[in-house]
């Protein structure tokens, strides 16, 4: 006779059988997001070009890791910091940011510039960064974690979203699972509190078939059962979407409880999903979803929507 496990039993079982963290490498993470964005910059041009310039920032995020070799000095949230800071401003934001950062977004301008150019849009973006002073920098960087992002560039975000993607991954790569705590608050990321950007189903040893919600900001990847929504932790009226027609390893994962959604990637029908720059290529996604009424809990940190329209943002 088979025996039920009450809650307690199941939560205890997970966390003795379930790696219930995957720390980012940082010897390919940014390498495996370019080659990515290049695989699937195929179709729509706009898609595409947009594509292969953030494959070409996110080889200068690689460079830019690879020359760190000292750990910077930017005191981890703990559990209660993360619960506290999202419960009051909707994103965690730590005042504790290395000022490295900004030497990060010099390099990762120079780098830029370097392969595009100094004419157009990206050299106008980079030039309004470069004309910036480190108070306007910081309040920038502030921006980025505030719920609204009213006030945002959404043209310059990406590159300082970019410099601080190289410093918060750097720091993910050097904990050791201990080291990272148990928040309460569901959707964040327990190692940054950021909002997860979105989830994956992985594939492959003891990450078989269990998914995990997948970090903007430190790459950090963090277990979470199935069938559940990851902002608000309801088992109730979750459901699934994708563009007819379209493969089945990218899907919109929806709460009819809290009207937000987070995109679902599968690596069993697609091994090289890679969820960062998966979903920055399926914009139809967030297209459907958006006119059914449905809200993201943060933006993908290379794609802001404009001050002046609605930011889709719950």
């Amino acid at each position: 006779m088979n025996r039920i496990l009450d809650p307690s039993e199941i939560h205890a079982l997970q966390h003795s059988t379930i790696p219930r963290v995957r720390l980012p490498h940082r010897a390919d993470v940014f390498t495996a997001r370019a080659q990515r964005m290049r695989a699937l910059a195929t179709d729509d041009r706009l898609i595409r070009d947009y594509l292969l310039l953030m494959a070409d920032l996110v080889d200068a995020q690689h460079l830019a890791l690879a020359q760190m070799s000292c750990p910077l000095i930017m005191p981890l949230p703990s559990a209660e910091d993360i619960s506290v800071q999202v419960t009051r401003s909707g994103a965690a934001q730590w005042s504790t940011r290395d000022p490295e950062w900004r030497g990060v977004l010099g390099f990762l301008l120079s780098r830029i510039e370097k392969t595009r150019g100094l004419d157009g849009a990206v050299a106008e973006a980079c030039a309004r960064l470069r004309g910036l002073d480190l108070k306007s920098l910081e309040r920038e960087a502030d921006l980025l974690f505030t719920a609204g992002n009213e006030a945002l560039d959404n043209q310059s975000a990406p590159f300082i979203a970019a410099a601080l993607q190289v410093i918060w991954t750097d720091a993910a790569s050097r904990l050791t699972l201990e080291q990272v705590p148990y928040p309460d608050t569901p959707g964040v990321c327990p190692v940054c509190g950021t909002h997860a950007l979105g989830s994956i189903v992985r594939i492959g040893g003891a990450y078989e078939g269990y998914r995990y919600l997948a970090c903007g900001l430190c790459a950090t990847e963090a277990h979470v059962v199935r069938v559940k929504c990851t902002h608000c932790d309801s088992t109730r009226g979750v459901s699934y979407q994708m563009i007819e027609g379209q493969p089945g390893w990218a899907k919109a994962e929806s709460c009819d409880e809290c009207h937000t959604y987070r995109k679902i990637f599968y690596q069993s029908k697609e091994l090289g999903v890679e969820p960062f720059a998966d979903d920055l290529a399926t914009l139809a996604l967030d297209l459907l979803m958006n006119e059914d009424g449905y809200l993201r809990p943060a933006p993908h940190p290379f794609l802001w929507p404009s001050g002046e329209s609605d930011s889709g943002v719950h």
